[in-house]
């Protein structure tokens, strides 16, 4: 059943972005930043815990998932470091999946030989 969750869930985040893209006329990127903010204040709020805990990945891998761990991180770095743990707290709660990401990214460049799009 963890397995039907994380799908439901994930699918129907994913769902909502897509609705958001064709529907509007906001830039990917602005649509990522979004996402990352809106994590961060449900998490903030105390919403987005208890979805990840229902859903598992479907609910963490998404960019939703990124913001509420960087705020996580924040939240337990003010904690311990004061104010200080403001700054350091998002990068400390994601280094390993940002270092991943890159390394993988780095790997799968080395195999598949990218090309840059033609410009239009």
């Amino acid at each position: 059943m963890d397995y039907v969750n994380a799908f439901w869930v994930g699918g129907l985040i994913c769902a909502l972005v897509q609705i958001l893209m064709e529907k509007t006329k906001m830039l990917p990127g602005r649509i990522m930043v979004l996402l990352v903010c809106g994590g961060a204040v449900l998490g903030a709020l105390q919403i987005y815990g208890p979805l990840k805990d229902f859903a598992g990945a479907g609910a963490s891998v998404p960019l939703l998932g990124f913001g509420d761990t960087l705020w996580e991180g924040v939240k337990e770095a003010v904690d311990t470091d004061g104010f200080i743990g403001i700054f350091k707290g998002g990068f400390t709660a994601s280094a390993a999946g940002i270092s991943a990401a890159l390394v993988f990214g780095y790997l799968a460049s080395l195999i598949f030989q990218p090309k840059m799009k033609n410009q239009v």
